[in-house]
């Protein structure tokens, strides 16, 4: 079944078309990988499918209901959750009550207080935060801290996670951390697309990738097709 779908998005900045007409899909369960140069307009379609920015053109489906034009809470709440490049935490609040506040607010769904923090602790100790959960979320290091971005999009209870860069800045050990963790989501049935950089990890864990260029789509395939592909290797895998 397909849940998420664009058909002729695009976004201008200007004069400059950051998204051209790009269509896509994403079938519940699948693990969609989105790449491209840096300016190819990852990001920007990301924001376009969380809300985050106004659509110039185009059409974008949740679960064959048009969330174009959404705002961002709205469309989280409908099921579709993202992390952030940069994570976007409440610095000054502990890990666990940023865990708590997505626990509480970000689902339409009625939750009490000690269900909520049970929720919370629980989805610190699935990605492996219990432990600094009483830390200050500005004293966390860059991978605890996309961990707890992660904690926050699960307890919104979503059925896709958009991830963009989840692994991003990450050591070699955290790298294979991250890898794991994504694989422990897959494996509860959650749909996933997700924008990154390392290649070990598109190429390991997704069903399926699109290639961005300039704000085009130039390629799409499985893993083993976009690493043969002529094109792709020209523009971004190089040699």
């Amino acid at each position: 079944m397909r849940i998420l779908e664009g058909q002729k998005v695009t976004k201008h900045f200007g004069g400059l078309a950051a998204v051209n007409s790009v269509d896509f899909a994403v079938d519940q369960g699948e693990v969609v990988g989105l790449i491209g140069p840096n300016g190819a307009g990852k990001t920007t379609l990301f924001n376009l499918i969380s809300g985050a920015f106004p659509t110039t053109g185009g059409e974008i489906r949740y679960k064959g209901q048009k969330i174009t034009g959404l705002k961002p809470h709205q469309i989280c709440k409908k099921g579709l959750a993202r992390t952030f490049q940069s994570a976007k935490l409440f610095a000054g609040m502990t890990v666990f009550e940023n865990a708590l506040a997505a626990s509480l607010f970000g689902t339409k769904r009625d939750i009490s207080v000690p269900d909520a923090e049970k929720e919370a602790m629980e989805l610190l100790e699935f990605v492996e935060l219990s432990a600094v959960a009483p830390m200050l979320a500005k004293d966390l290091p860059i991978a605890h801290r996309k961990r707890l971005e992660v904690a926050r999009a699960l307890a919104t209870k979503p059925e896709l996670l958009i991830f963009d860069e989840v692994m991003a800045g990450l050591n070699p050990t955290e790298l294979a951390q991250a890898m794991e963790l994504i694989t422990r989501i897959r494996e509860k049935g959650m749909t996933i697309f997700m924008i990154e950089h390392v290649m070990k990890a598109i190429m390991n864990i997704c069903d399926r990738i699109i290639v961005l260029h300039h704000g085009g789509k130039i390629a799409e395939g499985t893993p083993e097709e976009i690493a043969t592909s002529q094109t792709v290797v020209e523009v971004y895998l190089g040699e």
